[in-house]
């Protein structure tokens, strides 16, 4: 993400009529948290551009296993353009034309992902990561919603499909931090530990200050960030969750 302004810049002035399409997943950093379509409106606004996105391990993408991923744009010849050059034996591509849902859901699993993974690290049980899937695929769709998404999107490839994925697999970065947080590791350790790139560690505080500013509740998303800024452990992020007032679902 902290890379798409500058990349959409230098495209803007090398590309006429060729798709574009970003596969990035988060809000770029920074005062106003930017999502990715929001950075193309402002600075290559002539670009006929897109998202691809879904649940996808890149490691299983490489050694060619069954995968389906969501392209998303407002134009139909971008979401054509990229089922043509991606859909195959192995990979199956749909077309949406929520942009804003699509990236949404991308950006947001990634904190809530290092939620689960703290759940399970600190060995709460399957309902408790049910729960929190659950609870936390309503946050995504508030925030969401609030942007401008379909509410019908959360429930596709690349909102509850991403989700499930990034807060359940293995091989998911998001989830490998909030293990070792359960662990008692800092998040510099546990970044450190991880040697790649974790975007939810850098996109928490950008969806919680949008929330915020939206009025919407996440208050899971607003204990990962607590837990990022070393205002809550563990067990007191877990405790304010379950402390929670009743509420209707």
């Amino acid at each position: 993400m902290r890379a798409l302004r500058g990349m959409l810049r230098q495209l803007a002035h090398r590309v006429s009529d060729t798709p574009v399409a970003w596969l990035c997943k988060g809000f770029e950093a920074g005062e106003h948290g930017w999502l990715p379509h929001e950075i193309h409106a402002q600075v290559a606004p002539s670009l006929h551009a897109g998202v691809l996105s879904g649940p996808s391990f890149a490691q299983e993408v490489a050694q060619g296993a069954p995968t389906a991923l969501v392209a998303a744009s407002t134009l139909a010849h971008v979401r054509s353009a990229l089922v043509d050059a991606f859909h195959g034996p192995n990979m199956r591509v749909y077309a949406n034309t929520d942009v804003v849902g699509v990236e949404v859901g991308g950006a947001v699993k990634n904190v809530l992902a290092i939620a689960t993974g703290l759940c399970d690290g600190l060995s709460l049980g399957l309902n408790a990561r049910a729960a929190l899937v659950t609870r936390g695929l309503a946050e995504m769709s508030r925030l969401g919603v609030a942007l401008g998404a379909d509410a019908e999107t959360f429930m596709g490839l690349s909102g509850l499909g991403d989700l499930v994925l990034t807060a359940t697999g293995d091989l998911s970065r998001n989830r490998q931090v909030g293990l070792a947080l359960a662990r008692g590791l800092s998040l510099e350790q546990a970044v450190a530990a991880l040697g790649h790139v974790a975007e939810g560690v850098y996109s928490a505080r950008t969806v919680w200050a949008r929330a915020q500013q939206l009025g919407v509740s996440m208050p899971i998303t607003g204990c990962v960030v607590g837990l990022l800024d070393g205002a809550l452990t563990p067990v007191q992020a877990v405790a304010a969750l379950m402390g929670r007032t009743p509420a209707a679902e």
